[in-house]
């Protein structure tokens, strides 16, 4: 599938580029730019950017009229593409996109006639809110916010200023999202938490009288659930990014600048401090605490605390280097390996002396 954007830095010349972005380029300063691409869609006229090895060949081969490269990647040399070489290709392209690209799409600015607005909510300047968006009594939404079709807002819900809500979010009452948050499809922020006690053989619901707190330049992808603390608060800290189809239960505490990548799952009580990655399909026990920077493998299952700085693999998930060497013997004892063979000879030669043994035990004496 093509990634292309045709509405990219139409007419700036790769030397342009490089000014912005703080580079330098190897090859034609004067080539004109028309659109971004990536390597292996990429035609005349348009820019892609190159940082994992693994593409390599599609870097030797892009029809590209230029592209964004680190310092350390491979020179082209040849069919005139210019390099654009700065010090990091994914952040350069970002910048280049936030500029150039059209701006994510908005509902106009004001009030649409279908939107449920109680009274007592406080909507900022330069709000949009768009058809059938429902916002409860005491919300507050704050200046240059959007908010797109279907979303509810709940009593005493706050919103900060310029977030962008998509369609189908709910905000449950009393939660509180900050400033320049993004919200995808879906999200679910403040539903009550899991928690049932169990009574003569049933299960009692315990209320989820607590809220979500998502703080300053969070982003959650598509149908991911934050669900309301049992008392207190469920926290994200600011600036962490989380994937689609995340399960944060309640009370979870999430640090700063956090990325949490689809399918992951954080049970009751857990701590995350800050700038921890959580690989897809990765799940977190209740009640633990996980140390800053700590980084956990994809389908990886955390049982226990964790120091900072620790990189985990497996479930149970333990250090990766160590879950590496395991890997190694296991394939090598599926092999037949060396030290399978000597545990099969010793093993064959024990049972031989024990027949020997029996035999001795068993025969006449002289």
């Amino acid at each position: 599938m093509s990634q292309r954007v045709t509405s990219g830095p139409a007419g700036v010349s790769a030397g342009q580029v490089a000014g912005l972005l703080g580079g330098k380029v190897i090859g034609d300063a004067a080539t004109l730019l028309s659109g971004f691409s990536a390597l292996a869609d990429a035609g005349p006229g348009e820019l892609s950017f190159f940082s994992n090895p693994r593409y390599e060949s599609q870097l030797a081969s892009t029809r590209a009229a230029a592209v964004l490269v680190g310092a350390e990647h491979p020179v082209l040399t040849n069919r005139g593409v210019a390099q654009v070489v700065v010090a990091n290709p994914d952040a350069a392209l970002g910048a280049l996109v936030q500029q150039f690209a059209p701006p994510a799409e908005r509902p106009p600015v004001g009030i649409h006639p279908s939107a449920v607005i109680a009274d007592g909510a406080l909507i900022g300047e330069n709000v949009a809110i768009g058809p059938f968006v429902v916002i409860g009594s005491g919300a507050k939404i704050g200046a240059g916010t959007a908010i797109h079709a279907h979303v509810v807002i709940g009593s005493g819900a706050t919103v900060g200023r310029d977030c962008l809500i998509w369609p189908q979010v709910t905000i449950r009452e009393r939660c509180t999202v900050g400033s320049r948050v993004i919200l995808h499809p879906g999200v679910v922020i403040g539903s009550d938490g899991f928690g049932y006690a169990p009574v003569d053989g049933r299960h009692m619901k315990i209320p989820q009288v607590g809220n979500v707190v998502v703080e300053d330049d969070v982003e959650i992808g598509a149908n991911t659930t934050v669900d309301r603390a049992r008392f207190g608060t469920t926290r994200i800290g600011a600036g962490t990014k989380i994937d689609n189809l995340v399960q944060i239960a309640h009370n979870v505490q999430v640090g700063a600048h956090c990325l949490i990548v689809a399918q992951a799952g954080i049970a009751g009580s857990t701590k995350l401090a800050d700038r921890v990655v959580l690989g897809g399909q990765s799940g977190l026990a209740g009640h633990i605490e996980i140390g800053e920077g700590v980084m956990v493998a994809g389908q990886s299952g955390v049982s226990k605390n964790q120091p900072a700085g620790a990189i985990l693999r497996g479930s149970p998930a333990i250090d990766h280097e160590l879950a590496k060497q395991l890997d190694v013997n296991l394939r090598r004892l599926a092999r037949g390996g060396g030290e399978l063979r000597v545990i099969r000879d010793l093993t064959d030669r024990i049972a031989a002396l024990e027949r020997r043994l029996e035999s001795l035990a068993t025969a006449d004496p002289l």
